[in-house]
């Protein structure tokens, strides 16, 4: 009896430290990306980057995302979860660490590098989930989910303090998301040893529903949703402060409500997902989050006083909140088990951050040919009806 107390308590740790390494993982898949946005203008004065070439830098992780993604259950399925995850936040860490050198090579290589180990985490994630909680798969989303935003809010604010208060400069600034990563990957080399054996039973065959995937609709739908609901959190994150400086609102200031936009989405982040894992259609969920979306854009038009600004960014901040977890959610919710879930993460994702990755870079084109942000605008305010209307069709109570 003793015996399988022990065990049963052993088992109970084990999942207990799997969550942490879970929120662990989470808490890196955004700061590198996100604590970019408000240092944009720094680094375009000192490296030299026109606006497209900055929006490309922004664009280029989610092409990353877009390659690796159906190769990383392959890769995982020769690996292990733990092993895999191990290598994508080692590839991280490097690619902070070379990008903080003020030079236009080592600052696209390093995002590329960077890109590559947020990639893995993407696609994993959800299938781990799916696997070690699948009864709470909507609760844990919600876990990961809100401890994504929650630190990617904390590096846009935090930005431009470390770079110009500080005195770190955004190298030093960009240099700072190193330490969590490394804790990151202390946690998963030790639920490595611990779990080397069973965590290959997610992979076995979880590119053997994949072909299917890519001729399935639905499959589809949930791919085009979250790739245009990425296009708008990217492009968001990116040039939010810009089209706030051009309301007059100073850089120190726009970088702290572009945080300030990402907590606004917090309490999304978590509910939503809770509420569409106990909903047999999550068709409203979708249209409610799209029109927050469609009116919080084009309160930015408008830009006439403070309150239309900070009711638009609270506005933006519910929408892109609650949509990426939303779509996370779609991929458990859809799937059968967890070699579908991995499956149709790697190909929605791909597909997905194809579309995303065209974001900063066009809507930074279309503000150097139009040299105003009203067209760029106008563009969100489309591209959230289009998210209004996969998110309904992703919605219904379906299989892929």
């Amino acid at each position: 009896m003793e015996l399988l107390e022990s065990k049963a308590n052993a088992k109970s740790a084990y999942l207990y430290f799997f969550i942490i390494g879970i929120v662990l993982v989470a808490f890196n898949l955004r700061p590198a990306i996100t604590s970019l946005g408000p240092l944009v203008g720094m680094i375009q004065e000192d490296v030299g980057l026109a606006h497209w070439s900055a929006g490309l830098l922004m664009s280029l992780p989610l092409v990353v995302f877009a390659i690796m993604s159906p190769l990383v259950p392959k890769i995982a399925n020769r690996l292990t979860n733990e092993m895999t995850l191990i290598i994508g936040l080692t590839s991280l860490l490097i690619g902070i660490s070379i990008r903080s050198i003020p030079m236009t090579f080592f600052l696209f290589a390093g995002t590329l590098m960077a890109g590559l180990g947020i990639a893995i985490g993407n696609v994993l994630l959800p299938a781990v989930v799916k696997d070690k909680f699948p009864e709470k798969f909507g609760l844990m989303t919600s876990v990961y989910s809100t401890s994504m935003g929650l630190i990617a809010s904390l590096a846009s604010g935090v930005s431009i303090p470390l770079a110009m208060d500080l005195n770190l400069g955004w190298q030093g600034a960009q240099i700072v998301w190193a330490i969590p990563v490394v804790v990151a990957i202390l946690v998963w080399v030790f639920l490595r040893k611990h779990n080397g054996k069973d965590s290959r039973v997610i992979q076995k065959k979880a590119g053997a529903d994949s072909p299917t995937l890519w001729r399935t609709p639905l499959a589809w739908q949930i791919a085009i949703f979250m790739g245009f609901q990425s296009f708008l959190f990217y492009v968001t994150i990116s040039w939010l402060p810009e089209i706030l400086h051009s309301h007059g609102i100073s850089m120190g200031t726009a970088g702290w409500m572009l945080s300030f936009t990402q907590l606004m989405g917090l309490p999304a982040s978590f509910f939503i997902p809770v509420l569409a894992g106990r909903a047999q259609s999550q068709v409203w969920i979708a249209f409610m989050l799209g029109m927050c979306a469609v009116v919080g854009y084009s309160g930015l038009l408008l830009g006439a006083s403070y309150p239309i600004l900070i009711a638009s960014i609270v506005l933006i901040g519910i929408a892109l909140g609650g949509s990426f977890p939303l779509a996370l959610t779609y991929i458990g919710l859809r799937a059968r088990n967890a070699n579908q879930a991995a499956a149709l993460s790697g190909m929605t994702q791909s597909t997905g951050y194809l579309l995303a990755a065209v974001g900063p870079l066009f809507i930074g084109y279309l503000f150097d040919l139009a040299h105003s942000w009203t067209i760029p605008i106008i563009t969100l305010i489309l591209v959230s009806v289009v998210v209004i209307i996969f998110g309904m069709l992703s919605g219904r109570n379906r299989y892929v």
